[in-house]
């Protein structure tokens, strides 16, 4: 049961981390092609700065997920270096439940705005609902859930190894 949660959730943050590069990857034409239509074609485009932030946003909570499973999220670095085995799988539990409870208020509220923002228009994009961006709060928290959970069933701190 836990090796199949594990690849189920290693497939899931990659998944998450492909989008969240994707995002970056649209995130960085765009500003191109804004540059490109402002100051060489002198027609700027009043929508690619609306998307240009809808992608960073969603770029954030799709790459979260994978700091929460790499446990670069929370740094008790010195805590881990000064405590035993015991204390240190304290600390793994405590920092997942805190995770978890920060976590659920953003999908609970990360869907209740998109709910709200139904009928509400993107400014720029008059016919894309802001539904689409908030919806990156409860999707991204969905995939940071599997992260944290991987993370506290295998975790992996290489940056302890690597420290002096």
């Amino acid at each position: 049961m836990r090796q199949t949660f594990l690849a189920f959730e290693r497939r899931m943050t990659a998944l998450s981390l492909g989008i969240a590069c994707a995002m970056l990857v649209a995130a960085a034409c765009l500003g191109l092609y804004q540059i490109l239509a402002r100051f060489v074609f002198h027609e700027p485009a009043e929508w690619s700065e609306v998307l240009i932030r809808f992608t960073l946003i969603w770029m954030v909570f799709m790459g979260v997920p994978s700091a929460f499973r790499q446990g670069a999220m929370v740094c008790v670095d010195l805590a881990y270096r000064k405590s035993g085995p015991r204390m240190r799988r304290a600390l793994d539990w405590l920092i997942a439940i805190s995770a978890l409870v920060l976590v659920a208020v953003i999908i609970r509220y990360g869907f209740d705005y998109a709910y709200r923002a139904r009928f509400q228009t993107i400014s720029g994009l008059e016919s894309f609902s802001m539904t689409w961006a908030y919806m990156a709060l409860p999707i991204g928290g969905i995939f940071c859930v599997l992260g944290i959970i991987g993370c506290l069933l295998d975790p992996r701190r290489q940056e302890l190894e690597t420290a002096l």
